[in-house]
């Protein structure tokens, strides 16, 4: 069973992670707010914030993601990884503009994020069970 679009969405996730973090470190350099500092100007909090949650989002977004693969569908999985994609994109956007305009991207990546998880839980019981 091949996980190529599992691997290509991991590939393209940890992509947006990184252009994050270039965003922190030119608000960084734009706001000069010299390391280790997290605080200073209200924009680099955001740009922090926005790749800090978004790292805090991977811890379980990924192994749920490849658990998916292997125990329902690397299709599924690949689908609904664009999908957290997506919803981290709008967070950053929404976030990066105004705090209070994340919901919508949080929703749809946390939601993903659950799909993914109980999916794969439901598909390890199953080869458990067997």
């Amino acid at each position: 069973m091949s996980h190529n679009l599992t691997a290509l969405v991991t590939c393209l996730s940890l992509l947006v992670f990184f252009v994050l973090s270039f965003l922190v470190g030119r608000a960084r350099g734009q706001y000069n707010i010299e390391a280790p500092a997290t605080t200073g100007h209200p924009l680099f909090e955001r740009a922090f914030r926005v790749h800090y949650n978004t790292m805090e989002g991977l811890t379980w977004y990924l192994p749920s993601l490849w658990l998916f693969s292997f125990y329902v569908s690397d299709r599924w999985a690949a689908a609904v990884g664009v999908v957290w994609i997506v919803g981290r994109i709008l967070y950053a956007r929404g976030y990066l503009a105004d705090p209070k305009k994340r919901g919508t991207g949080v929703i749809i990546s946390v939601g993903a994020s659950a799909v993914l998880l109980l999916g794969a839980l439901i598909g390890v019981v199953i080869a458990v069970v067997r």
